[in-house]
């Protein structure tokens, strides 16, 4: 028996190869297929079955092109109505794979066709379960998103289901099975992971807030509170996994266009297509195509595009460095931005030698900043990092527009004013600033290194600090 954990770590998301005398399954695949075609192999296994733990919101599984490559069926729980040929399981139902057997287990609550897979050897001795998002380390899935594609449900009905789920499915299970979730910290599904991505269940039922002993209103009230809202795609995300989209291979050959300066100066003028440079914040503020939007793909790249560019199907122009232009592909189409049209080939450089203009941000460091407050006082200091980042601990003085909001925000913002603007550690701020400058936002500078580079100087007088498990 194999067990492997394929780890995402811009995602936070946990896929699963599981493998039983030549027999395979994958669980929650990503949307590149490649990966789990290369494990079969080099087990000389068949993928027999492709295990949908429900429909994901914050990515586009890789299902659908998985089963047509290897002939696996793709399998969900009860409820569940895919738009193309799926297996969908009752409750309790066995698969066996090899000498192992799955048991499907319906966990309504973060969805309501969620389900979780239930491994047990040839003993039939529980070994392992696979929750999704209904069981996280730490957490249980947030149950708000079903509600952004039914109207007949709400965030507390979801959350009523989720605690019958827990109660009657997962918490009479033995303690020393091990809990494989489909995320882990970073992700938006849920509000308090953990960083390690397995635990024993027994463990869980120890320290997880959700599985303590309550009753159901204390737990819809303790799970619904404090939720933020999720990212514009998610609901875009989850109708490509219920409808279907096409495929990667079509979506690599389109984005992977190789453009010259001519050519993507064309392509930008003739779709309006979003200019995304992919570069390292601070190579990017050095120069840059004017009007290109910078998001690191060093960073939480797929989600922070998805927060900041909610229409799906708005064509995408990539700016990176020479050689890393599929990886940037591949990871827009996770996320299921498929009209990615194009990239500059050979990057900046390109752009530069062909004599087109180019634009820089100015960027500072803790120290200069302190110095400018020396000079005055009352300069205007913006701090785009999270609510809870801010009420954590922040610059004195400094205004709060978290980059999640950014868009609603734009009036609090005065064109005509300078502002230093600063996240954590340098990665959203420059998202922020290249996003408000391609409006018409030009007095805005960056402070490198962000708050940890401010507050590691002692030059600028910060807040007190309040550990955010206590806000």
């Amino acid at each position: 028996m194999k067990i492997e954990q394929i780890y995402t770590g811009c995602l936070a998301q946990g896929a699963y190869y599981i493998e039983s005398n030549g027999e395979a399954v994958v669980i929650d695949p990503l949307r590149e297929t490649t990966p789990y075609v290369k494990r079969a192999a080099m087990d000389n296994a068949k993928i027999k079955f492709i295990f949908e733990t429900h429909f994901h919101a914050d990515f586009v599984s890789g299902h659908i092109d998985l089963a047509k490559e290897t002939g696996a069926t793709i399998v969900y729980g009860p409820t569940a109505k895919p738009n193309f040929d799926a297996y969908i399981a009752k409750d309790n139902e066995e698969f066996k794979v090899g000498e192992l057997t799955f048991s499907v287990l319906h966990t309504p609550g973060h969805t309501m066709e969620s389900s979780c897979f239930l491994l047990m050897d040839n003993t039939g001795k529980n070994i392992g379960l696979f929750t999704g998002d209904t069981l996280f380390i730490g957490d249980v899935g947030r149950p708000d998103l079903a509600q952004k594609v039914s109207s007949d449900l709400t965030q507390e009905k979801l959350a009523g289901h989720l605690y019958d789920s827990l109660h009657s499915k997962i918490l009479p299970l033995p303690d020393d099975i091990i809990v494989y979730p489909a995320h882990g910290a970073g992700s938006a599904c849920g509000k308090n992971m953990s960083k390690e991505t397995t635990d024993t269940l027994g463990h869980q039922k120890a320290v997880n807030y959700a599985l303590q002993p309550m009753d159901k209103a204390t737990f819809i009230k303790k799970v619904t509170d404090g939720l933020t809202p999720p990212p514009a795609y998610f609901p875009q995300n989850v109708m490509m996994n219920i409808q279907g989209y096409q495929s990667i291979n079509k979506v690599m050959e389109k984005g992977l266009q190789a453009l010259s300066a001519i050519e993507f100066e064309e392509q930008v003028n003739e779709t309006g297509a979003v200019m995304l440079d992919t570069r390292d914040p601070q190579t990017f503020a050095k120069g840059f195509i004017p009007n290109a939007i910078n998001i690191g793909i060093d960073g939480s790249f797929a989600p922070w595009v998805g927060a900041m560019l909610p229409d799906l199907t708005q064509p995408i122009l990539v700016i990176a460095e020479p050689g890393r232009e599929e990886e940037v592909v591949t990871r827009l189409a996770r996320v299921g931005y498929d009209n990615t049209i194009g990239y500059l080939k050979g990057g900046i450089n390109t752009w530069k030698a062909a004599g087109k203009e180019i634009d820089h941000i100015v960027s500072i460091s803790a120290e200069d900043l302190a110095e400018k407050r020396k000079e005055d006082t009352f300069i205007n200091i913006l701090d785009v990092r999270k609510e809870s980042e801010y009420l954590s601990e922040h610059v004195i003085g400094a205004e709060h527009i978290p980059l999640d909001y950014v868009n609603e925000h734009l009036n609090k913002i005065d064109k005509n004013k300078t502002y230093y603007v600063h996240c954590a550690g340098g990665y959203r701020s420059m998202i922020f600033n290249s996003l408000l400058r391609a409006r018409g936002f030009d007095n805005l500078i960056d402070i490198r290194g962000g708050f940890k580079a401010i507050k590691d100087s002692g030059l600028t007088e910060v807040s007190n600090f309040v550990c955010p498990s206590m806000l």
